[in-house]
């Protein structure tokens, strides 16, 4: 068990490694060779270009102005001064609202720190409990004397704990209630400020139903220019391109590997480079750029018919649409009602916006949803349950006499007093890190397996999951198994009515372990991240290699965005540990404390100059991130429920009176504005929008009309299963149907 000298060391190591890293940094990022992987976002936004420098070669590479050197942490004040207004405008709200949630924790546990260290750790030091527990054989050491395991069962005592419980309880809802109303009133002013969006406008529209005279295109056309007559303007029919996907990303790949060559014969041009057939590892070796060239050529043919059979193939078109309104009122109504007496047909939802459209998705049959979510649901439980086996060992090694056990060979190592701290202070927190560490990639492709269309609500998903799983076994299987090695003895002479009595001195004794995995996970997890040393090594591997013009400088310096759901979860199971262990060890607070604002630091300027969001939500992921509580069970889910009526709408849907405001502005601002060709082309397949791809055949996507505000809309069925009117008896085709006037099942529009 890990003592207070060992926590000591621990931190100090923690501290000088960040030291360490910071100047690390603050050397890389003023070399001109560095600006690209340092400052990507500012390059991207075209405010930014290489450093000009004159002279040699090393003074191209390399900064020679010392007095810079000096001044390496003046990125600190520089990534702190942008105001959040500015902020906003920069990365977007979804940005701001997570270095909020960073701020968030320092606004509830700086006050609390101070409570409890003001009043409950002179309560805990100056009782004799634990003196009273080592007669039962219940294992503890020096730390725990600022706990609640100090104070002797039955003592008056416990009404220090239980009075500072309700008012951290308290504190916490008053801090989320103004988060709560500040973060949905910068949503609404956001939505409201923000430039015109194709998602503004549309619907994603699905389980449309078959219709055996009318295209999967002519019965959303008919459906919605009879009941949403003054309001629908276009739709766009979704297609099954995962294969043509597959083979437009194959021909990528064939193209940076021709690209690759081609710079490689530039370079010397005396030999031409050759490669092997079979991988580029063994068979005969041909000419590699005529190779790839040939393989290019094959795989264009390949798509340029793939992409025709997509056209035709009735197969081809899945039962949904994105269907754009004139307005987004229009846009609000039918997102947010039921369309049919049917409530398993035409659903709708809001349209993503385009850019986080998860495309092979789309091609999942609504109906195969259900299925797919429950069996990831039993998956999901299966490997919370099995994972208690990995935590188990971790638990193993949260002691010497478990690392000894475990590894005997490292006896002779591990007596020394310096080594035992580090180990006892290192070793548990590196090995739970290491078997958490392809986590979230596995619940992001479970997420991906049930269906969700869009990125946001796939890592809402993994991250949902990702924090139950921090809870079950990060926190309580930590707590059980940790408590069962540590105590093993104790429980095993005892009586059971004893066990938990036993449990109850144990649990607050694990606050050890979640201080060194803090000090792993958090604060070692964030200084590495302002080094960037992935995107260091993969930028300039590809600038020497395969970067031969600026485009391909663009791509390499790539800087990719927040992961939310890698992040979040942990920053909920900090809130988690700070609240749960607040009045019963409050020493672990200044590690949480630490955290939130190291991190609020480093994520602020990673977030000013590197991370570029690929979408935009708007917020809609907050309702998720704050912490559920689970002390004071009735008062913190009343708050809980309290708070998601009174807020969760929000985030989830667009109030038709902020909608008809902002179309009324815009009407009055731009009155000649051709909205439909701004949505008509916004929900294409991106395998459609390729530049060999021709205007006549990217064209035969649309159904367009001559009209925009009367379109006649001809249709071929006998039936009219989506109008409340009879069909005709007679049959046949009925005559074409004014936009304007209701589908009376007469075969003529009504005069």
């Amino acid at each position: 068990m890990a003592t207070l000298s060992d926590i000591g060391v621990a931190a100090a190591i923690n501290i000088l490694s960040a030291l360490i890293f910071f100047l690390l940094f603050a050397i890389l990022r003023i070399q001109p060779i560095n600006d690209r992987v340092y400052f990507p976002k500012w390059y991207l936004k075209g405010l930014r270009s290489s450093p000009v420098t004159s002279g040699a070669l090393v003074t191209k590479i390399a900064n020679f102005d010392f007095g810079s050197y000096i001044r390496f942490l003046n990125w600190i004040p520089a990534a702190l001064k942008m105001p959040e207004a500015e902020l906003i405008d920069h990365a977007g709200l979804d940005s701001a609202v997570y270095l909020r949630i960073y701020l968030i924790g320092l606004k509830i546990f700086v006050p609390i720190a101070l409570l409890s260290w003001s009043i409950l750790v002179p309560v805990n030091w100056t009782s004799d409990g634990l003196q009273l527990a080592q007669l039962r054989n219940v294992t503890s050491s020096d730390i725990d004397k600022l706990s609640i395991s100090n104070v002797v069962y039955g003592s008056d005592r416990f009404w220090a704990h239980l009075v500072m419980e309700y008012a951290f309880t308290f504190w916490t809802c008053y801090v989320l209630m103004n988060e709560y109303e500040k973060i949905a009133s910068m949503r609404l002013a956001f939505l409201q400020s923000e430039k015109r969006r194709a998602d503004q406008f549309t619907v994603l529209v699905r389980n449309v139903p078959p219709d055996s005279h009318e295209s999967i295109s002519e019965n959303v056309e008919h459906f919605f220019m009879v009941n949403h007559p003054d309001h629908y303007l276009t739709n766009q029919v979704v297609y099954n391109a995962n294969e043509l996907a597959s083979l437009v990303e194959e021909k990528k790949k064939m193209q940076n590997w021709f690209d690759y060559y081609q710079l490689k014969y530039t370079r010397n041009k005396e030999h031409r480079p050759r490669v092997k057939l079979v991988l580029g590892l063994w068979g005969k070796k041909v000419d590699a750029m005529d190779h790839y060239t040939a393989e290019i050529e094959k795989l264009s043919e390949q798509i340029m018919a793939e992409r025709k059979r997509v056209k035709k193939d009735e197969k081809g078109v899945i039962p949904a649409a994105f269907v754009s309104f004139k307005t987004r009122w229009g846009a609000a109504v039918c997102a947010q009602t039921q369309q049919t007496k049917n409530p398993t047909e035409w659903l709708t939802e809001w349209a993503p916006e385009a850019r986080e459209v998860y495309w092979p998705n789309l091609a999942t049959p609504y109906v195969s949803l259900t299925v797919r979510r429950f069996v990831m649901h039993v998956a999901f439980f299966f490997l919370t349950f099995f994972f208690i086996i990995p935590i188990a060992f971790v638990q193993s090694l949260a002691s010497i006499e478990g690392i000894q056990k475990s590894a005997p060979f490292l006896n002779t190592i591990i007596e020394k007093k310096f080594i035992k701290s580090v180990i006892q202070g290192f070793l548990p927190g590196i090995v739970l890190k290491l078997f958490l560490i392809f986590l979230p990639t596995i619940l992001m492709i479970m997420s991906k397996f049930e269906g969700f269309v869009s990125i946001s609500s796939l890592e809402r998903r993994a991250a949902f999951r990702y924090y139950l799983f921090n809870l079950v076994n990060v926190f309580l299987g930590s707590i059980i198994t940790g408590s069962a090695f540590e105590q093993l003895d104790s429980f095993l002479k005892q009586s059971a009515d004893q066990t938990p009595r036993t449990v109850g001195v144990a649990i607050p004794i694990k606050a050890t372990f979640f201080i060194t995995y803090i000090m792993v996970d958090g604060w070692a997890g964030v200084t590495g991240e302002i080094l960037r040393l992935k995107p260091f090594v993969i930028f300039h591997l590809k600038n020497f290699f395969l970067v031969k013009t600026e485009k391909d400088r663009e791509e390499a310096m790539d800087p990719g965005q927040i992961d939310f759901y890698a992040t979040e979860p942990r920053i909920q199971l900090y809130f988690l540990l700070g609240l749960v262990y607040a009045p019963v060890t409050p020493v672990l607070l200044p590690f949480i404390i630490f955290f939130f604002g190291f991190a609020y630091l480093i994520f602020r300027h990673q977030i000013i100059n590197v991370y570029n969001q690929e979408y935009e939500s708007a917020a809609a992921y907050w309702p998720d991130s704050t912490p559920f509580l689970v002390i004071l069970p009735i008062l913190t889910i009343g708050f809980h429920r309290f708070c998601k009526g009174r807020y969760e709408s929000a985030f989830v849907v667009n109030p038709l009176q902020e909608s008809m405001i902002k179309d009324t502005l815009e009407r009055a601002r731009e009155p000649n504005l051709n909205l439909k060709g701004f949505l008509q082309n916004a929900y294409i397949h991106p395998v459609f929008k390729d530049e060999e791809c021709e205007d006549d055949q990217y064209e035969e996507l649309i159904e367009d009309s001559d009209d925009e505000n009367c379109v006649v809309v001809p249709t071929k069925r006998q039936s009219r299963r989506t109008t409340a009117s009879s069909s005709n008896p007679n049959g046949g085709s009925s005559q074409p149907l004014s936009c304007n006037q209701p589908d009376t099942g007469k075969g003529k529009p009504e005069p």
